[in-house]
């Protein structure tokens, strides 16, 4: 638990790149808030769903920015800045190392999913249970953990393949489109939403929504229990990765190549 916690802590505050509170204000949680203000007027006008189904659903998405590049951060920045040989050394398990990473960029993600879902709710009128706060904190947490896992996977292809920034661009405009946070999963083809189902934050936008709803915790918690198995796939994923490219680099002396 130490390996996982401190370790994670010490590397987030040693490869974290928004070095600047106004970074990570303008980063993180206006650009956010203005990406919800823009669906929401956009919804209003094309008559596609209401403002609750914005608001919650890009609550939610507000979360991945910083947990699918920070998991990519994680584990690609020691291999940019030249100091992945100094853990591939350490007698410590590798995947320890690397999953706790995670948890710091998934508090971030739960930090800047509850700023935008509070304000863009004062802006636009949501009326939010209190009830449903506690599953809606739940929710959060889940998500962001699940994306922080599937931002790993994605750092883990970094130890591979050069630009790992495409492949992290291209996947956020795909959870933009498929995990039903902007798109109603009804308007989409079959096979988009069979593809939104594995990915992050489907299942939780699901979840808050019930929430938010006043369905109760107990309608949220099958769709809570499916982010928890996505997010627990793409970890045991970037586990298998993590173990199949050192095991790569002990014979080729490859990762430190840029």
């Amino acid at each position: 638990m130490r390996l996982l916690t401190v370790g994670g802590v010490i590397a987030y505050r040693a490869l974290f790149n928004w070095a600047t509170p106004s970074m990570f204000v303008g980063t993180l949680l206006v650009a956010p808030l203005f990406q919800l203000l823009f669906f929401a007027y956009l919804g209003r006008q094309l008559g596609v769903a209401d403002d609750t189904f914005y608001i919650v659903g890009n609550a939610v998405l507000s979360a991945t920015l910083a947990c699918v590049f920070g998991g990519t951060i994680a584990i690609a920045n020691e291999r940019r800045w030249g100091t992945l040989g100094h853990v591939l050394l350490s007698p410590r398990s590798r995947t320890l190392i690397f999953l706790g990473r995670a948890l710091p960029y998934a508090g971030n993600g739960l930090l800047i999913a509850v700023f935008t879902l509070t304000v863009g709710s004062l802006l636009l009128g949501l009326r939010i249970p209190a009830s449903a706060v506690p599953g809606l904190a739940v929710t959060f947490a889940v998500g962001s953990l699940s994306c922080a896992c599937f931002g790993l996977t994605l750092g883990a292809l970094g130890l591979r393949f050069r630009d790992v920034w495409l492949i992290s661009n291209v996947s956020l405009a795909l959870m933009l489109l498929l995990t039903g946070v902007n798109v109603p999963a009804e308007h989409l083809p079959e096979w988009m939403r069979v593809v939104g189902g594995w990915l992050p934050i489907t299942h939780a936008a699901s979840a808050a929504r019930l929430l938010v709803a006043g369905e109760g915790f107990g309608a949220a918690l099958p769709s809570l229990w499916r982010e928890a198995l996505v997010g627990l796939v793409y970890a045991v994923v970037a586990a298998v990765l993590l173990t199949l490219f050192e095991a790569e680099s002990r014979r080729r002396a490859s990762l430190d190549t840029l």
